[in-house]
């Protein structure tokens, strides 16, 4: 007899990232080739700096179990590079390190919401959030925003959506999948309602140094003391820092929430990689030249997809300020036929006929709650984006 699964796993979706990157690999492994756009993932070799640190921290035996939140000198670390960056003050003791960013965010969701608790999540969204409120018990309740709005939620939407049950919000700036980077006026207007309802914000903050001229970030934390008493910062060394492989991520938080996720994770996972906190570390007291490098290479290739996204028929789009994501809205070709033919509903069926008759991956934004919308990742060389964009401009010409 089969093995009866539990209804909480039965119910979860798997992440449609990856589902979309294993269907573009699946057909890469027939010999075709795929310009693939559905990662969030640097393109970078992590700096050498950054490795060689890894490296003497094995020569030195740095192999074994660490405090199951991370050493004290990673967390140092990270506390001397938001004081140095932002400006903003925090102690080790705030500050849980896990195995990737995904990871802290499970921990927080799972230290402070349970079943009946209400989490409001601005829609688009990554796709990883309402599953990670689902398995805690806990209702997502999506706030939708707008390309008019740049994809930003307004502080009338957030006090709007506050019952009795709320118990977090959560907010990616810059953001996945639309690359918004909220204004600061914005993000002090939300944290004014956070203040005047009581609730708290973990505020993802994973893309903070992918930041494009015209927009700046803010940490939602440096609005004042009253507004970090209900903040948890949760970010990483996996973008800024081409460290997706390394898995660190970390949360910081008032004391007694980063003491609860502390304990859990005590429980899950024990310590991250020992290796990759001696990692981390080189990442953030080293030299920051790789990541303006980085950056730089983002920068000429965002201005090239947008340059091209303006030219396409028929679709529409909101640029982004921060990431490396292109979120357009494809919905005026559905019902149509398209370059090969095709006629599609949705932009589900809209990336399936893409990837098998133009041979581009990209995510569908019906897995972000943006139904009509697709996701396209420039983290990759600048070739396959000219192709690739090339093979879309194609697709959309009319049959």
């Amino acid at each position: 007899m089969p093995m009866e699964l539990s209804s909480t796993v039965q119910k979860l979706k798997p992440s449609a990232t990856i589902a979309a990157a294993a269907k573009a690999k699946e057909l890469k492994s027939t010999g075709v080739k795929v310009y693939e756009f559905t990662l969030g993932e640097p393109d970078f070799n992590t700096p050498a700096h950054i490795c060689d640190a890894a490296k003497a921290a094995m020569d030195a035996g740095q192999t074994h179990y660490t405090p199951a939140a991370g050493t004290l000198e990673v967390k140092q670390a990270i506390c001397d590079a938001y004081q140095r960056d932002y400006g903003l003050s925090f102690q080790p003791s705030q500050v849980v390190v896990s195995n990737g960013a995904k990871h802290s965010i499970h921990n927080v969701l799972t230290a402070l919401c349970g079943p009946g608790d209400e989490v409001i999540i601005p829609t688009p969204y990554w796709v990883s959030y309402s599953a990670l409120v689902e398995l805690t018990g806990a209702t997502p309740v999506m706030v939708e925003t707008s390309e008019e709005s740049g994809f930003c939620m307004s502080a009338e939407q957030f006090a709007a959506a506050i019952t009795p049950k709320t118990k977090l919000m959560m907010l990616n700036n810059p953001c996945n999948p639309t690359g918004a980077a909220y204004p600061v006026e914005t993000l002090e207007a939300l944290a004014k309602v956070a203040v005047e309802k009581d609730v708290a914000v973990m505020s993802d903050e994973i893309y903070e140094k992918l930041i494009y001229e015209g927009s700046e970030f803010r940490s939602l934390a440096s609005f004042g003391p009253e507004v970090a008493a209900r903040t948890i910062i949760v970010s990483g060394v996996s973008k800024a820092y081409a460290m997706t492989g390394w898995r660190i991520g970390w949360a910081i938080a008032p004391v007694e929430v980063s003491a609860a996720m502390t304990k859990l994770q005590s429980q899950e996972t024990s310590n991250p990689c020992s290796i990759s906190q001696a990692a981390t570390i080189a990442a953030l007291v080293g030299t920051q030249d790789s990541v303006q490098e980085m950056l730089a290479a983002f920068k000429e290739r965002r201005a090239y997809v947008l340059e091209r996204l303006h030219k396409f028929p028929d679709i529409s789009f909101a640029e982004p300020g921060g990431a490396f994501y292109a979120f357009f809205n494809v919905s005026a070709h559905f019902n149509k036929p398209l370059g090969g033919g095709k006629v599609v509903k949705d932009a589900t069926e809209f990336c399936t006929a893409l990837l098998e008759e133009a041979h581009v991956a990209l995510v569908t934004g019906d897995a972000f709650g943006a139904p009509g919308y697709v996701r396209l990742s420039f983290a990759t060389d600048m070739q396959t984006i000219e192709e690739g964009l090339n093979r879309i401009e194609q697709f959309l010409s009319p049959a």
